[in-house]
Formats: C-alpha cells, sequence, structure tokens
C-alpha cells in the first residue's frame, strides 16, 4: 500500500512508470517527427521544421490538459455524463456545417476555428467513452435486459457510427467502436451480446463494400500487395519497402530515403513507417513494448480503481490507445487493412495528441486514487 501525500483520503503518489512511458513515447515522438517530416515540410513550406514546431504547440496544450486533469478529480465527471454525450454529437455534425467544414478529398473530418484546424472525432474519443462508462456504472445491474442495456447501448453507439460514416471517417469509427466494446464488456455487459455486436459489424463491413467497392480494394492489397502495385497498393508497397529496409537496427536517425516523396503522409499516418526505416527492428519492438506496457500499467490501475466508474474509465482509456496503435502499425506491415489512423502520442496532429494527453491525464488521475 503506498502512502498518501496529501490530505485527501484514497490519494497517493501517481504511477511513475506509467508518466515515464508517456513521457518517454512523446520525447520519441518529436525526434521522429522531426526527421521524418523534415523533406516535406521543406517541399510544402520551405521550413524544414514546420510540422515539428507546430506538433511543439500541440503537445504544450496536451501537456497543460495532462496536468489539469491528473489534478482534477476524475469522479466528478460523472455528473456532466449526458453533457459528453451531446457534445460528442454536436462534434460530428459540425463538419457537415458550410463555413466550418475543411474538406480533404471526400472526407469531411476536419473544421477551420480561427485559422486553426481540428479533427472533431478525435475529441469524440474521450468525450464519448466519459459517456459510456458513466451510464454503464449506473446501468450495470440492468446490462442483462434487452431494454435497458444492450438496446440503448446499441442505438447511441449506432448514432455515432452514423455520423462518423457520413464524413466517412471509418478509421477513428473503428477505434471508438472496439473501445466501446471493451468497456461494455469489462461494465458488465454479456458475452453473447459482444458476440451478435461483431458479428453485426462483420455484416456491415461486407455492405459497405458493396456500397463503395474502392473499400474492397484495401482487404485485396492485404492479400496481395503486388495486386495494382503502382496505384491502389502504392502506399503499402511503400510503407513495406521502408520497414523492410530498416533491417535490425536500422539506417540512423535521418538516414530514411522513403520520406524523399515516395512514402506519402511521413508526419501522420505513415510515420511508423519511417521509424522502423531509421532505428530498425530491435528499437521498433522497444516502442511497441513500450505502448503495451501503458496497456499494462492502465489495466492494473483498472483492476485496483475505487468504483466502476474508475474501472471502466481506465481500461478505456488504455484500450484505445492499444487499439489504435495496433490498427495503425497493424495497417502499414499489411497484417490488417489500412485505416488512416495516427501513432498515438507520436503522429502528427493537434487534435490527435490534445485528446490523447486528456485522456491520459484522466487515468494519471484515477492512479492517485487506486485502493493498492
Amino acid at each position: 500500500m503506498r502512502k498518501p501525500i496529501t490530505s485527501k483520503p484514497g490519494y497517493h503518489s501517481l504511477d511513475k512508470g506509467l508518466l515515464i512511458a508517456i513521457v518517454g513515447i512523446v520525447l520519441f515522438g518529436l525526434l521522429s517527427l522531426s526527421s521524418a517530416s523534415s523533406i516535406v515540410a521543406y517541399e510544402k513550406f520551405g521550413d524544414p521544421y514546420y510540422y515539428f514546431k507546430h506538433q511543439l504547440f500541440a503537445i504544450a496544450a496536451g501537456v497543460a490538459a495532462f496536468w489539469f486533469f491528473t489534478n482534477f478529480d476524475y469522479r466528478r465527471l460523472k455528473k456532466y455524463a449526458a453533457g459528453f454525450l451531446f457534445f460528442s454529437i454536436f462534434l460530428l455534425v459540425l463538419v457537415f456545417i458550410p463555413g466550418l467544414s475543411a474538406d480533404y478529398g471526400t472526407a469531411h473530418s476536419w473544421i477551420n476555428v480561427f485559422g486553426f484546424s481540428l479533427q472533431p472525432s478525435e475529441f469524440v474519443k474521450l468525450s464519448f467513452l466519459l459517456y459510456l462508462a458513466a451510464w454503464l456504472e449506473a446501468r450495470k445491474k440492468d446490462l442483462h435486459n434487452a431494454h435497458q442495456g444492450i438496446g440503448p447501448f446499441l442505438a447511441v453507439l449506432g448514432l455515432i457510427a452514423f455520423l462518423m460514416l457520413l464524413q466517412p471517417d471509418l478509421g477513428t469509427l473503428s477505434i471508438v467502436g472496439m473501445t466501446s466494446m471493451v468497456v461494455y464488456f469489462v461494465g458488465g455487459g454479456k458475452t453473447k451480446h459482444i458476440l451478435y455486436i461483431f458479428l453485426a459489424a462483420i455484416l456491415g463491413v461486407f455492405i459497405l463494400v458493396q456500397i463503395k467497392p474502392y473499400q474492397m480494394n484495401r482487404f485485396k492489397c492485404v492479400a496481395d500487395p503486388n495486386f495494382s502495385k503502382n496505384d491502389v497498393c502504392y502506399q503499402i508497397n511503400q510503407s513495406l519497402i521502408a520497414v523492410g529496409s530498416g533491417g535490425v537496427w536500422g539506417r540512423g536517425i535521418s538516414g530514411s530515403k522513403q520520406k524523399y516523396m515516395y512514402l506519402p503522409e511521413v508526419s501522420s499516418d505513415f510515420i511508423f513507417a519511417v521509424i522502423a526505416e531509421e532505428v530498425g527492428l530491435f528499437y521498433s519492438i522497444g516502442l511497441v513494448l513500450t505502448y503495451l506496457y501503458i496497456f499494462y500499467r492502465g489495466y492494473k490501475i483498472s483492476a485496483n480503481a475505487p468504483d466502476d466508474f474508475g474501472k471502466i474509465l481506465a481500461i478505456g482509456v488504455v484500450s484505445w490507445i492499444t487499439i489504435q496503435m495496433v490498427v495503425n502499425i497493424g495497417g502499414l506491415i499489411n497484417i490488417m487493412p489500412m485505416t488512416g489512423v495516427p501513432l498515438p502520442l507520436i503522429s502528427y496532429g493537434g487534435s490527435a495528441i490534445l485528446t490523447a494527453l486528456a485522456a491520459l491525464g484522466v487515468l494519471m488521475n484515477i492512479s492517485k486514487q487506486t485502493t493498492s
């Protein structure tokens, strides 16, 4: 039992191992971003440190959010549960409002506010999780009842999924959906209900590829990267070249060749490919293990949380970070379809890193109140 360090009952020192892991990934991510984005930043903006400097600003905001939530009693968030749900829906609707919406290709996933680009779906990862954690704690005894448990759960999740499909933002939807399944199970949901939802999701993907056949190409690239090697599967092939050419020890920091306009989105979706090329297999595995260590510490925090809200929230945060890491890296090494989600705490993007650090701040506050 850790000794209390404050006058508040139940408070003790935060999880230092978790803090070290988070800081380590963020700092490593800054170094990696500086190297990976230098060429494309100079090509686009005439400044090789353009992305690095903007990411510093985002991390500063994220650190402020992390500090705030680390020192804000997470239990006080429960009374705002309904507000978090409406906030989630409001954010997802914003991307369709003319004057705010910022389109990138065929996607409507961004908004422009006072010259800043924000991705509302990133904030939904946290706001919707906060709502679900509070709702599951309140409904724990009724989750076996279809009208009180799985029915309302599917209705709310279905609304969030519908709004994300309209953008479309399938990558974020996959993260929110899988995280929701984890917290539903941890919150007391029945295994058979989760199985039904999983089967329904498979059916939904099947229907989606029938409606939008171009989505099937992602699965074709997994089965055969040489299918449309210079067109549909170009990104995957360049990613595999980057990862493979890194070998065991890598080419060295700043030694990537693929970042020279061969590999697209080197600052965001494909940054791990450049990392693997520059630091090699050994250190890449070390990075993955650090993410898994964060999951392990979160699992321990969840197991020792003083209430069900903290238990569900803790496992939800680390499941989200871990699932997103697996989906990102899995897509880059072609063991699953590409979804375009960023690598947590590393990829360029203010909305993503701000939200992730805020969520980890909530986790850190729970760690200060664990029972052992």
